[in-house]
């Protein structure tokens, strides 16, 4: 049974709300003032919390914000009532983290509608959804049945691409999002001299094309090509864009579902720019590691390597060596790079 706490002020409106709510099998708890109603929260744990703007010792404002800073109940679902018609309030509740709001008196079936409105896309935002093919697919039916509309048609097809083909292009038309299915992938970004700029490494189970395709720049940002022969799925646009454009709880949850770590490529910009060669290098192969690409050792190529540090191939395979004399990693007979004292090698990361 879903929990619907109400704060209201008023006696009559807010016992009259939780008649209706509970004859429609509803379990419901009141609080007559804003700092009574913040208190009940936390004693309450409701589903969702239905709450007044103009009340005595803490307005509606108050309590949003309130319980916004505790990390139990910064996601209830909020509504509040109000009985201002007027923009201004209806836009600062909302700018605050309100879901929806109610313009009293309202109708019965209003509060109803909003009520199950609500409370349906809390359960379907709150699912836990695997990060691969299948969680993706999971996710477009689920939104789907949420939005009302027609399940997504769709039958993704495995493609095998050899060492060095392109998956696609920096500039082409982005209409796919991928999938690596098995095998390793780089992505990189040209720069004015012609040299490559990696920007990233992807594994079995990675998503690439996030960026290219909900940034609204209609064409690819970076090229992708495969490093060791690789099954990739591509997931048509058309699969996910309608479900994600005018909505921005489910455009956010399906970024956490495709991102791999969107932060990386940013912090490796910074890097660029502050950090010596060998700092960076350190940085690049604990990176490696710890996404899974070198558990059994880091096999790139030492250009490769050289692209995502941001210097040359001589100064990328120098440091390299330095490293294995001071025994922070080892070469094996396939030039795969194995990190030994990662402790160590951490320290480099680390120096300034």
């Amino acid at each position: 049974m879903k929990k619907i706490l109400i704060i209201e002020d008023n006696r009559d409106v807010r016992e009259n709300t939780a008649d209706i709510l509970e004859l429609e099998g509803y379990d419901t708890a009141t609080a007559p003032d804003g700092e009574m109603g913040v208190a009940k929260t936390l004693a309450f744990g409701p589903d969702l919390i239905i709450c007044d703007i103009m009340m005595p010792k803490l307005d509606g404002y108050g309590v949003l914000r309130a319980l916004a800073k505790k990390s139990e109940t910064a996601r209830i679902p909020f509504i509040f009532l109000t009985a201002k018609s007027e923009k201004a309030d209806v836009r600062k509740g909302m700018n605050l983290g309100a879901d929806d709001y109610l313009t009293k008196p309202f109708e019965e079936h209003e509060l109803l509608e909003a009520v199950r409105a609500r409370l349906k896309k809390t359960d379907f935002l709150r699912n836990e959804y695997a990060k691969n093919l299948g969680g993706v697919d999971a996710f477009l039916q689920g939104a789907a049945h949420y939005l009302d509309v027609d399940s997504i048609q769709r039958e993704y097809r495995a493609k095998v691409y050899a060492p060095k083909d392109f998956v696609f292009m920096e500039g082409d038309a982005a209409h796919d999002l991928f999938f690596v299915e098995k095998g390793r992938v780089k992505t990189y970004r040209s720069t004015e001299s012609g040299k490559e700029f990696v920007t990233g490494i992807h594994k079995a189970g990675d998503f690439m094309g996030q960026l290219s395709l909900l940034g609204g720049q209609g064409t690819y940002l970076e090229s992708a090509t495969a490093l060791k022969e690789a099954t990739i799925y591509a997931i048509p646009k058309s699969n996910f864009l309608p479900l994600i454009k005018d909505n921005r709880e489910i455009a956010n949850r399906f970024m956490e579902l495709i991102s791999n770590d969107l932060m990386e490529m940013q912090e490796q910009l910074v890097s660029m720019a502050y950090e010596s060669v060998r700092q960076r290098a350190a940085k690049t192969l604990l990176r490696l590691h710890a996404r899974g690409v070198g558990q059994e050792g880091i096999e790139l190529p030492r250009e490769d390597f050289a692209g995502m540090i941001g210097t040359a191939t001589e100064t990328a395979i120098r440091t390299l060596s330095e490293f294995k004399d001071e025994g922070l990693i080892s070469i094996n007979a396939n030039r795969s790079i194995m990190l030994g004292d990662k402790a160590r090698l951490q320290h480099v990361a680390n120096v300034r």
